[in-house]
């Protein structure tokens, strides 16, 4: 009876520390920015005879770009300190650009017409 009575206390206080000791209940609360501030880009969608699009976010950081075609293949990719991109080595279509600013990534569809 003794050795019952040691069981269902161990296993009692086993299930207590899991429950609080490894609760993630605890974690940060502050909210996690997912988004790049202010991110635009223009003239979107692009004519023919552009040469140049603009990136603009609203702490205008340095950026990795990133374009992939609508296959998800990686066709190009940049770092860009300014604002004004070259697209004069893209053709005609519909690319997925991803921009990652300050570690943090959004992607966004750019057509060139």
């Amino acid at each position: 009876m003794k050795k019952n009575y040691l069981f269902i206390l161990f296993l009692t206080l086993t299930l207590t520390v899991t429950q609080y000791g490894f609760s993630q209940n605890n974690v940060n609360k502050n909210p996690i920015q997912q988004n790049i501030e202010g991110l635009s880009i223009y003239p979107n969608p692009v004519n023919s005879g552009k040469t140049f699009i603009y990136l603009t976010s609203k702490r205008n950081l340095t950026k990795k770009i990133e374009f992939f075609n609508v296959l998800g293949k990686r066709v190009y990719s940049t770092i860009l300190t300014g604002k004004e991109l070259s697209i004069s080595n893209l053709s005609k279509g519909v690319y997925i650009l991803k921009i990652t600013e300050n570690a943090i990534s959004e992607t966004r569809k750019l057509v060139i017409k």
